[in-house]
């Protein structure tokens, strides 16, 4: 790996450059694949730490003494108030690195007992990467998607937890769709990448555009197709499956468990049972987990114990899981993890007239899951076995995100 710039700075002891410590270290995040950094005020010093394919790790211990001119520099390139330091702060600024690709970050500043916590989300610039074939989609699952989006009408909704990977793949669908023939426009908080040819319009709720006030002014902006970053109330809900009823293909995010509980929690949230299966078309459930490193990719033998234990935490059953499987050792690529990047486990439940109908009766999520699978569905945690047993995964990592 480059000698760390970061250290280099440190190392200028009395005189720190905070400018371009703080370049630093967002240039080496970048480096390291880090969607987030979080500069953590303790007592004597100050942790940063870096979320690198969606775990947390330790990277530097900073200096008390320049805590409180790297909160200065930050709040001053993200247009932040510099003399506030009790409330919370939220900005947003655009950086360009040496190799010329642009990276915009997200700033959230929260008041903590040891001083002001900053967290800097990466948003780099991905779009041009989008495309179904790359997200890790089985090829019977990409058909179901790629017949679900012809439709002209109806609602396709992706679900899973926070940074599950829900909106790379709502984006992916749209740079599918995404033609001069068709108007596209978008309602997100925050704008994640820029598409080219899709209108994107950032939620203000401080200002008043919610998810909700701003799907009504959409509608008068004779759209095709409308995607909302979160269905999170009853009235953004209601007003997605008319907005679907209405002639209009609808994308949006839910957060839910799998696919199956999506059904029910629209009905929490206070639609008609035959408004949702008139309008749901299909609902993808996803995880991310991360991908053997490469560069020290091995083979572990499984003992009995380790296979029914996974056996065990799985669901499957013992004679399903192989003698042996692959893992990484650990290197420098890797920051000795094992583990270098991510990929996405999958179900795609295709809204049919048996599930449909199991709607109108109001069954439970378990009742629908269950038929999805006796239609074929393959559920995320036999996606994932299936990519650990490729060689893609492991089977302890799928289970830490079905888990966890």
């Amino acid at each position: 790996m480059k000698e760390s710039k970061v250290k280099k700075e440190l190392a200028e002891t009395g005189n720190i450059s905070i400018i371009a410590l703080v370049d630093a270290l967002i240039a080496e995040a970048h480096g390291l694949r880090a969607s987030d950094i979080h500069i953590d005020p303790r007592e004597k010093d100050v942790q940063i730490r870096m979320r690198i394919d969606g775990v947390l790790q330790d990277a530097y211990v900073f200096p008390k003494e320049i805590q409180s001119e790297i909160v200065a520099r930050i709040k001053v390139i993200a247009g932040l108030r510099t003399d506030e330091h009790q409330n919370p702060q939220d900005g947003r600024f655009r950086i360009v690195l040496d190799d010329k690709s642009p990276i915009d970050i997200r700033v959230s500043i929260v008041p903590v007992y040891f001083g002001e916590n900053i967290v800097l989300r990466l948003l780099a610039e991905q779009a041009e990467k989008l495309s179904l074939e790359a997200l890790g989609l089985s090829e019977r699952d990409r058909k179901k998607i790629e017949n679900a989006i012809r439709s002209p009408y109806g609602m396709i909704l992706a679900t899973g937890p926070t940074g599950s990977g829900k909106t790379t793949t709502l984006y992916t669908i749209l740079k599918t769709l995404n033609t001069r023939e068709i108007s596209i426009v978008t309602i997100e908080d925050p704008i994640e990448y820029a598409i080219e040819g899709i209108n994107q319009i950032q939620a203000n709720p401080l200002m008043g555009l919610t998810f909700a006030n701003g799907l009504r002014s959409v509608l008068r902006q004779d759209p095709d197709i409308i995607m909302v970053g979160e269905i999170r109330d009853s009235e953004t809900a209601n007003l997605a499956v008319n907005t679907a009823l209405t002639g209009h293909l609808m994308l949006s995010t839910l957060h839910t468990n799998d696919a199956a509980t999506t059904l029910p929690r629209l009905l929490d949230l206070g639609l008609e049972p035959y408004l949702i299966t008139t309008t749901v078309n299909i609902v993808i459930g996803q995880r991310l987990v991360r991908k053997i490193c490469n560069h020290c990719k091995t083979v572990k033998v499984l003992t009995d114990a380790e296979k029914k234990s996974l056996a065990d935490l799985g669901g499957v059953s013992v004679g399903n899981i192989p003698d042996s499987m692959s893992k990484g050792a650990g290197c420098e690529e890797c920051l000795g993890s094992g583990y270098r990047g991510r990929m996405g486990i999958y179900e795609v439940m295709v809204v049919d007239e048996a599930i449909r109908q199991a709607m109108l009766e109001k069954c439970s999520a378990s009742n629908i899951k269950k038929m999805a699978i006796e239609k074929g569905m393959t559920t995320m945690v036999e996606d994932g076995f299936k990519k650990a047993t490729q060689g893609f995964t492991t089977l302890e990592e799928v289970l830490r995100v079905i888990h966890e």
